[in-house]
């Protein structure tokens, strides 16, 4: 088991301890909804006082990466405080504004791919494309959402731009939650297939105004099925 780094001896030894368990969590030392060691073995393998413990360990409650639970210990809620921020305050918004947000970051993102992608990541897409077409022909929903996800997160990963991947990875599960299991109607399918095959021409063919347009438009056609589906008016 990966131990964790034990804090320098400085007059900020408690902030140290908080980057240092910081650190740990975000590496998957301690993976997300798995309950932490108790106190005592964490001074014993820190050595550090039982003050400076709680004083980190409260630190890292309030930046939303662990959760106390009365009488069973304190738990990892979060892998990043910037997720947890920002799945929170996304899991809570209207669909409309989720809408807009992810038009925003996918439109950026498509043009920076055209401009910026390997063919590896390329083929990928295609392959992620083959895969949605066999998931919507199928009728399964859920797989074609987890399919349309991992397509759009290929996508950004496309653009190189490391701190738009970092936030629109710690938005998937709020993207996908918020968005995602409605079912489509032929007509929709039918174009939400040929919008996502010309997104990749346009970033196969560099062409990055193509890509925004197209990334746009497939937003557009998202929140015009919201629209109409049943659930979606009835959570406005």
């Amino acid at each position: 088991m990966k131990r964790i780094s034990a804090p320098r001896r400085t007059a900020s030894l408690s902030a140290q301890l908080v980057d240092s368990l910081r650190s740990h969590i975000e590496a998957g030392g301690w993976p997300v909804g798995t309950r932490i060691p108790p106190e005592q073995a964490l001074i014993e393998e820190l050595g550090v006082g039982r003050s400076t413990l709680r004083e980190a360990v409260g630190a890292l409650v309030h930046l939303g990466l662990l959760e106390p639970r009365a009488g069973d210990g304190t738990y990892v809620r979060s892998s990043s405080e910037l997720q947890s921020v920002m799945v929170r305050r996304a899991s809570s918004a209207q669909r409309d504004k989720v809408l807009e947000l992810r038009t925003v970051l996918e439109e950026y993102a498509s043009g920076a791919a055209a401009l910026r992608r390997s063919e590896g990541q390329l083929q990928q897409m295609r392959e992620l494309l083959a895969d949605a077409d066999a998931a919507t022909a199928g009728e399964d929903t859920s797989a074609a959402t987890s399919v349309d996800a991992l397509f759009h997160r290929a996508v950004v990963r496309a653009s190189g731009n490391d701190l738009l991947v970092e936030v629109y990875d710690y938005l998937g599960a709020a993207l996908t939650s918020s968005l995602g299991g409605l079912p489509w109607d032929a007509a929709h399918a039918g174009e939400h297939a040929r919008l996502h095959r010309r997104l990749v021409d346009a970033i196969e063919a560099r062409d990055a105004a193509g890509a925004r347009d197209t990334a746009a438009a497939i937003v557009r056609l998202t929140r015009d099925h919201e629209t109409r589906t049943p659930r979606a008016a009835e959570e406005q």
